[in-house]
């Protein structure tokens, strides 16, 4: 839920801000690449997570990715390593971008950065681009796992479905902090305690190279409608149902300004479909749609967690997680503030459990 990533399809004819344009160019020249970079261009503030600067070369344009903060709770140097981790393993499947450089944590930049392709492409538009955004996923998802002592840094829980739990139940500890109606609260309440402690061994339950940032305004698609995931910051060995969840739950496409949609079950079930066509994916969609659940509540207690958390402070010594509104643009944060309240409120809670019921006989069917 955290970055609002539309890339444009080319930079904006403006130079990066004082405070970013700075301390980049001090960190590329430290790093040896300045002589490369012809221009630097600021791009929207349009997440949460990070900054990003459009780096103008003679052939192949990079960004530069900027963080604000770790999601992931990570001191500056382990997120970059993460975050280094996440593009390198995700590329490898041709819908993410290529990594080409580190900027180190530096006093010009305290949380460091990453170079990586730049993507000319529009924002995602549903639901006709759902096929591609199945396919791009599906490209993290066919990917071998590697052994277990190969995975680090990223996460690779035992069980990533008791992971997956434990995550959702340390963010609902802020649902009594974010003054929700009591209504809504109950209706919470009984979705996280129908959740179920255990999934059975079968389709869906094996680890995958997942996003858990999938959501459709993290895609850009190119001319020849190619889906490219381009804020890759969380990746995990986990469900795949979680990424098919985030990328078509109401709370994710009504997230984005640029590619903001409401998809009927009908097409939810259409691109549940295509992910499984790419997949070879047989057999009942139990897992998947638990996911779907389980994503969803993350999504609301998500939402619960910032609205406890960005009237602080930033933080001054730029160390792990930080939800400042402080961080970011005031437009971006009245925006993010007026999502929260949707997706908080009682009309949409049962909204996306109608939903629920629909989907299940769909794809029963």
């Amino acid at each position: 839920m955290s970055d609002i990533a539309v890339r444009p399809a080319s930079p904006e004819p403006q130079e990066a801000h004082p405070d970013l344009g700075h301390p980049l160019a001090m960190a590329l020249a430290h790093a040896g690449h300045d002589a490369v970079i012809q221009a630097m261009y600021a791009m929207a503030d349009t997440g949460l997570a990070h900054h990003h600067v459009w780096l103008k070369r003679q052939q192949i344009d990079w960004v530069a990715r900027l963080p604000k903060q770790s999601q992931m709770r990570l001191d500056p140097a382990a997120n970059l390593d993460y975050q280094t981790a996440c593009f390198e393993r995700a590329s490898q499947g041709g819908h993410a971008p290529a990594l080409h450089g580190i900027l180190p944590p530096s006093q010009a930049l305290p949380r460091g950065g990453l170079l990586v392709s730049a993507i000319r492409g529009r924002p995602a538009r549903l639901p006709d681009d759902l096929p591609g955004i199945a396919e791009a996923l599906a490209s993290f998802h066919v990917l071998e796992v590697p052994d277990a002592e190969a995975r680090p840094p990223l996460l690779s829980p035992a069980d990533p479905w008791a992971a997956m739990l434990e995550e959702v139940r340390e963010q609902a500890c802020f649902l009594d902090r974010a003054g929700l109606a009591a209504d809504a609260r109950a209706l919470i309440d009984a979705e996280l305690s129908a959740l179920p402690e255990r999934l059975p061994a079968g389709p869906g339950a094996e680890p995958r190279l997942i996003s858990f940032d999938a959501h459709p305004g993290n895609f850009l698609v190119t001319e020849s409608g190619r889906a490219v995931l381009v804020d890759l910051e969380k990746c995990r060995y986990g469900l795949a149902g979680f990424d098919l969840a985030h990328a078509s739950l109401y709370t994710s496409t009504t997230w984005d300004l640029q590619s903001r949609t409401e998809l009927l079950p009908g097409q939810v079930a259409a691109f549940y479909r295509h992910w499984m066509a790419a997949m070879g994916f047989t057999g009942d969609t139990d897992t998947l749609l638990a996911c779907r659940r389980a994503m969803w509540l993350w999504s609301l207690t998500w939402c619960a967690k910032w609205r406890a958390s960005h009237l602080r402070s930033r933080d001054a010594q730029a160390r792990g997680e930080d939800w400042s509104a402080e961080l970011s643009d005031d437009a971006l944060i009245a925006h993010v503030r007026d999502r929260v309240d949707h997706y908080l409120s009682v009309d949409v809670i049962e909204h996306v459990q109608r939903e629920f019921r629909t989907l299940e006989q769909l794809l029963d069917g």
